[in-house]
């Protein structure tokens, strides 16, 4: 009986180092052979050892873990009592930390690996750590939203939840994609493309009659779709003030976007369209027709 108290301490060690190391390994999965098998090739020091570093992290975590619920919360966000469930809450923070030091390497240079990485800056650990699992969290939520990873991340989760609501978490994602390098970041299409803008735009479906919105794209300083209302469909583009001077073709309005961004917008105007084709005598003339086209783009800002 009491060799198998003194062995309890040991055996939670071990799973959790095991957590650590093979975070797509749920808990539920571990075996006792498991354990026995990471104790074996390691031996029980460097266990031991390791462990200790991670639990100093993942106690830091949980220490700061009231205040991440609290914000969590505000974002419209459902949470869990902090402490109900321990071992869910250490397997978040691992997963998290695991993800950000495979994409980081550790510290120094390297070439963004994916939108998220592009559109979330910061170095490994600044901000300590709530800073580091709020930075990977946010590079899941832009990965997902992006479609550059399958939509099964905890980032991913707590993006659609905030998204549903309008939440300052979801907006902030939107606003890294909105205004990230359309090369590196990409754009938010498809589905939650329009729901998505909605909500980066403040329009909320209470406060009266609102249009509809129909293939949007979200990226790189631009935004582009069709907009349904009382009086019929219409193209739009807009364009971010901080990254493109005012349009010169056509007329435009200023709107502001939730994060306090300014942008260009344009609506699809009335354009003369010319159709060549081959009169009688042979020489070229052209038809003319009356289309609705947006205007063309403005001058990026970093290309004058």
């Amino acid at each position: 009986m009491k060799l198998k108290k003194k062995l309890v301490p040991l055996l939670v060690l071990a799973i959790c180092m095991v957590l650590f190391y093979s975070m797509p390994v749920f808990a539920a999965d571990l075996t006792q052979a498991d354990v026995e098998a990471a104790v074996a090739s390691q031996g029980k020091e460097a266990v031991t050892g390791n462990v200790f570093v991670w639990f100093l992290c993942a106690i830091a975590f949980l220490k700061v873990s009231q205040k991440i619920d609290s914000f969590l919360a505000s974002l419209g966000i459902n949470v869990g009592n902090t402490g109900g469930n321990m071992m869910a809450e250490l397997l978040i923070a691992g997963r998290s930390l695991t993800g950000s030091m495979r994409s980081h390497g550790g510290g120094g240079y390297r070439k963004a690996s994916s939108p998220g990485s592009a559109a979330v800056g910061g170095s490994f650990l600044s901000g300590g750590l709530a800073g580091a699992v709020g930075r990977q969290v946010q590079r899941e939520a832009v990965n997902s939203a992006t479609g550059y990873t399958e939509h099964n991340s905890i980032g991913n989760m707590i993006y659609q939840s905030s998204l549903n609501k309008g939440g300052d978490f979801a907006n902030q994602v939107i606003s890294n994609i909105a205004q990230g390098n359309y090369g590196q970041v990409g754009s938010i299409t498809g589905a939650d493309a329009a729901k998505a803008f909605t909500s980066y735009m403040g329009i909320k479906p209470d406060s009266g009659p609102a249009p509809s919105y129909d293939n949007i794209e979200i990226g790189g300083g631009r935004i582009t779709g069709t907009e349904t209302g009382s009086s019929g469909s219409q193209d739009f583009a807009m364009y971010n003030a901080d990254q493109y001077t005012a349009p010169t073709h056509g007329s435009f309005s200023t709107v502001q976007s939730v994060d306090g961004s300014t942008w260009y917008k344009q609506y699809a105007q009335d354009t003369v369209e010319k159709t060549p084709y081959t009169a009688s005598n042979g020489k070229v003339a052209y038809n003319e027709s009356i289309v609705q086209k947006v205007p063309p783009a403005p001058q990026r800002k970093e290309r004058m």
